[in-house]
């Protein structure tokens, strides 16, 4: 877990192009938001370690999600009955539920659908908002760090050295 937060830090400090952390905070987010019980979040978690985006955000936004959805669960129950109940859709859905493993990714739970939607809906302002705060955390808030007594005390102690590293640097 400390190496995941050393990543985390090394992004958040260096030069890397802060498209990559804003997409991880995105999908790792919408990941964080779905109940993990179904198909359908574990062919996205796949799908999403084969591209090129910082690992360290994604798992801690997942982490993160995964603490506030379930105040949210009212929320997404009601999101993905209004969806699930649109009666134009009734045949598609029906449709898909008659496929082979589809229906293992319990696409008509209304929790699922729900959270999905909401996760889908949130990707956008979520990746504009991480890229604002990233920009302003690196024009503000690290030269104010690196010249803290606090990183430069953390620097003293081996195991968490190189996380004072990576904000000195």
């Amino acid at each position: 877990m400390l190496q995941t937060i050393v990543k985390l830090f090394k992004a958040l400090c260096s030069n890397s192009h802060p498209g990559e952390i804003a997409h991880a905070v995105s999908i790792g987010l919408l990941l964080g938001l779905m109940p993990k019980n179904n198909l359908l979040w574990y062919v996205v978690f796949v799908f999403c370690l084969f591209v090129r985006f910082n690992k360290a955000a994604y798992l801690l936004m997942i982490l993160f999600g995964s603490a506030i959805a379930v105040a949210f669960d009212p929320l997404f129950d009601k999101i993905g009955y209004a969806f699930l109940t649109i009666p134009s859709l009734s045949d598609f859905f029906g449709t898909l539920f008659d496929i082979p493993f589809v229906a293992f990714t319990k696409f008509n739970n209304s929790v699922v659908m729900g959270s999905f939607l909401a996760g889908l809906l949130l990707y956008i302002p979520v990746n504009i908002l991480s890229r604002v705060l990233l920009k302003l955390w690196r024009k503000y808030a690290v030269p104010i760090l690196r010249k803290t007594p606090i990183i430069k005390a953390i620097g003293s102690i081996p195991t968490l050295s190189s996380i004072a590293e990576q904000v000195q640097e």
